[in-house]
This record gives C-alpha cells, structure tokens and sequence, in this order.
C-alpha cells in the first residue's frame, strides 16, 4: 500500500467518527507517520500526544496542538490484506480519538476497541 492509499484509509477512518464526536474536537491534529519513535514499541500501531479534553482547564490556551501519530510500517507490517489495513486503520484511529476523549486503555479494551 502506497503511503498515498496509507494516508487515504487514515482520512477515510476520521470520516467514519460521528459528526456529533468530531466536533467535540479540540486543537488536534492527525499525523501519519512511518515508525513509532525510538522510545517506543515497534509495533506500536497508534499514539496521543497531548492533554485530554477531561484534563483540560483554565491554563490550555494557545498551546501547540495535540498529535495524534498513525505508524504506517507497523500497521501495513501486521496486516495481509488492503482490507485488513482498512480496519486495523479504523481501530487505531478510534482508539487515538478515545484517549483525546480522555479514555484509558482499560476502558478502551472492555469497550473492544483496544
């Protein structure tokens, strides 16, 4: 998969989040990248840079955006299908926007999204 068709699915997953979440959005941006970052599992497939909504005060203003970081090789690495990167590419999506939400791992996991 190109990174042109990569970063196509990875629009296509934020189309699918509920107008009514996408709104609730706040200074974010949606970033793909090739690999995580040294510090972190190569496998990682998704991450949120930043400061939850819930955590959010007075003190949040004109701070940089928070990131959102989708890891191309790692996802097109676990995959064996178009289809299969397409889905995978939701799931990380979903689950990087929860965390901007402010919901943990745990919760993401019982909720199935983990």
């Amino acid at each position: 998969m190109t990174v042109e068709d990569f970063e196509q699915a990875v629009s296509e997953a934020l189309d699918e989040v509920p107008g009514e979440l996408a709104s609730l959005m706040d200074n974010v941006v949606v970033l793909v990248e090739e690999e995580p970052p040294a510090h972190e599992p190569p496998d990682l497939l998704g991450l949120y840079e930043g400061t939850p909504l819930t955590e959010r005060d007075s003190w949040y203003a004109g701070v940089l955006p928070d990131r959102i970081l989708v890891f191309r090789g790692p996802l097109l690495a676990m995959c064996d299908s178009r289809e299969e990167v397409v889905e995978e590419v939701l799931v990380t999506v979903v689950h990087e926007i929860a965390h901007h939400f402010g919901i943990d791992d745990d919760r993401l996991h019982e909720l199935g999204w983990g």
